[in-house]
């Protein structure tokens, strides 16, 4: 019996279907699959699916955490890029946290809440 795991990939909801995928090409995701309702988002190893799913309740409690290796050059490059300016959206500064992450959140345009964090040294003890 093998009961390996490949991968989880969540479902993202997107107001805006159209619109969503723009963002996501804009921050800097591929998009090498996409139907009229569904598509495949990936950067790297990481991946979800974008799905146009227009239920607002949902989409502002819907919460996804990107780990990546600097935070600090994800926030410039998205600075760089404006993307607050180019969608509306809502983006904060990096900050270390107590959980030993420095980390920045950014609204997509739906209002989804992606937090982008680096782990960080935890402090001895």
């Amino acid at each position: 019996m093998n009961l390996t795991a490949i991968e989880a990939k969540p479902f993202v909801p997107a107001s805006d279907f159209e619109r969503s995928k723009q963002f996501y090409a804009a921050v800097g995701f591929e998009i090498p699959w996409s139907s009229e309702d569904l598509a495949y988002v990936r950067h790297g190893q990481t991946a979800f699916l974008l799905q146009a799913f227009n239920q607002p309740a949902f989409i502002r409690n819907f919460q996804m955490h990107l780990l990546v290796e600097n935070v600090d050059d994800w926030h410039a490059h998205l600075k760089a890029i404006g993307i607050e300016r180019r969608f509306g959206v809502r983006m904060t500064s990096p900050e270390d946290q107590p959980w030993a992450m420095r980390d920045f959140t950014l609204f997509d345009p739906g209002g989804v809440l992606w937090r982008i964090a680096q782990n960080l040294p935890r402090s001895g003890g």
